[in-house]
């Protein structure tokens, strides 16, 4: 089981360049990454995200990348000819402007004006640096993911605790939803008493109510139901990938407790049945952070 929050760093330090990958994770329903990244990176940012899927399922995950790069390079000289054709016309302008002037303009002078001659890295990302890339990316990959394992860990510890509680809140809904007919039944003919003072109470009529309340109120069903989804919840956590598994799950939780407690009519079943509530509403939460 893992944990959709953590944080992850990878290095590359070798022949010049410096490299750094760091990756923060959070709770998201789906998996969204988000790239800051040097601008020689830009064409290789879906080789990133796919790196980043093979290790990664759920959650939003911001990746903040940084290069020095001190290696000795080939450069590259371009050409901006619309900036030396501006200098060449404001200078024949002149010219006419001053005609006594030196006409001193040459090749070599024009290279020398601003913005004319462009120095660029001949290559851009090339293998060394991609490997580079590659190489600290996986590697804070496994820190994120070791970080997001031992947090995993502990919400599982925490929701397998809760799903003992669950368990015992269950079994005392079931200990206490045979007495629940029983009780009515002692009530109506206790009320029925009352209000006819001494005449005798037709036992049929009595019982045909009592079954009529006990088919209504019952929550065998229910209960079974929900020992099954305690089971599967314990099997689930076995897995790796369970978030979306246990959260399904959860709402069947939620699902059979609110029909136990529009059924029970009964305040000690009410109040287990809202206790069941409280407990699956912690699980749920926690179940946001798994992936």
């Amino acid at each position: 089981m893992f944990s959709m929050t953590g944080y992850g760093r990878g290095e590359y330090k070798a022949g010049g360049l410096e490299l750094t990958v760091e990756i923060k994770t959070v709770n998201n329903r789906y998996l969204d990454v988000a790239i800051r990244c040097p601008r020689i990176f830009s064409a290789h940012e879906e080789n990133i995200r796919s790196i980043i899927r093979e290790k990664l399922t759920r959650g939003h995950a911001d990746v903040y990348i940084s290069l020095t790069d001190k290696r000795e390079k080939e450069k590259a000289v371009s050409l901006d000819e619309g900036v030396a054709s501006a200098y060449v016309t404001a200078a024949r302008r002149i010219k006419e402007l001053f005609p006594e002037a030196a006409d001193d303009i040459s090749v070599t002078s024009i290279l020398r004006y601003p913005e004319v001659l462009k120095t660029e890295d001949a290559a851009a990302a090339d293998d060394e640096l991609v490997s580079a890339l590659t190489s600290a990316l996986n590697g804070a990959l496994d820190k994120l993911n070791q970080m997001r394992e031992v947090e995993g860990k502990k919400l599982e510890a925490d929701m397998l605790g809760r799903m003992s509680t669950i368990e015992e809140l269950v079994k005392g809904v079931e200990e206490r939803a045979p007495l629940v007919a029983q009780n009515y039944r002692e009530k109506l003919e206790a009320k029925i008493r009352k209000i006819l003072d001494g005449v005798e109470v037709d036992e049929g009529r009595l019982l045909t109510e009592a079954a009529l309340f006990a088919d209504k109120s019952n929550i065998d069903e229910e209960l079974t139901r929900l020992h099954s989804q305690i089971s599967q919840f314990r099997q689930i956590c076995k897995e790796k990938l369970v978030g979306r598994k246990l959260d399904f799950l959860v709402q069947e939780f939620n699902r059979e407790t609110n029909t136990v407690c529009s059924k029970s009519n009964d305040l000690e079943v009410t109040r287990l049945g809202l206790a069941l509530k409280n407990e699956i509403e912690k699980v749920r939460e926690q179940v946001q952070n798994v992936e």
